[in-house]
């Protein structure tokens, strides 16, 4: 009896208030064969928010006995509160046939590529800096000085952009849904290992557009807005 295939692991980080939580919504309607691991968390749910939905939501105590016992992929500290990826989904989808959805930041990233170094990763960033604050002040869940702090925290994890495989600049959604569909399937497609439709060729070249390297200009335009004025281009020409 043959073992099951191995799952594709996509990762998928961004700053606060970038829309990452609508895009994976609507990828997980899209795309089937695709579970997505629910992290664990010690902070409060906000809202809504229902435990087993966004996140499981655990007392410190407890999530630090299974830092312990060596439950997590990853693992890290945000702003006060842990936050963590559990091995048991990568054993679950493994034994269902399925692909691999983690929605984690920067640090869990790091963390995930050290220990799964063919994993499919993606940033998704918002079109500004201007563009971020106003969507995170749309949300009116935070004060202005938290606000303040994820804009700082977001100008750190951005720098981290050259660690992914692939932006995804989230301007309009609609594109944005089509360009995380075709980069999630197109490499579904070519780590099939066979010759491709023209349909899946098409899918795979759409994907491609976000791919690091044909995108870095277009990144580095956003990193400067979110420089302080008087920085931006540091000097630099940007062609």
């Amino acid at each position: 009896m043959s073992s099951p295939a191995k799952p594709l692991v996509y990762i998928i980080s961004a700053p606060s208030g970038s829309g990452k939580s609508t895009l994976v919504n609507e990828l997980l309607k899209k795309v089937s064969d695709l579970e997505f691991s629910i992290s664990y968390t010690t902070r409060a749910p906000r809202g809504s928010e229902k435990d087993g939905r966004q996140y499981y939501f655990v007392s410190r105590p407890e999530f630090e006995k299974m830092i312990r016992e060596g439950e997590f992929l990853e693992h890290a500290e945000v702003f006060g509160n842990y936050y963590g990826t559990a091995r048991r989904f990568l054993r679950e989808a493994e034994q269902n046939g399925r692909d691999l959805l983690l929605d984690i930041d920067v640090q869990g990233a790091a963390q995930i590529q050290q220990k799964l170094s063919d994993a499919t990763s993606i940033f998704i960033l918002p079109p500004d800096r201007k563009t971020l604050e106003e969507r995170l002040r749309k949300r009116s869940e935070d004060s202005d000085e938290v606000i303040a702090r994820r804009l700082d925290a977001a100008t750190r994890e951005i720098e981290n952009y050259h660690r992914y495989n692939y932006i995804l600049i989230n301007d309009q959604l609609e594109d944005s849904i089509r360009l995380l569909r075709a980069v999630v399937r197109g490499e579904r497609l070519l780590r099939a290992g066979r010759a491709l439709s023209d349909e899946e060729a098409k899918t795979v070249a759409l994907g491609d557009c976000c791919r690091l390297a044909n995108i870095r200009d277009r990144v580095k335009r956003i990193l400067d807005s979110f420089k302080p004025a008087g920085d931006a281009g540091g000097g630099e020409s940007s062609g």
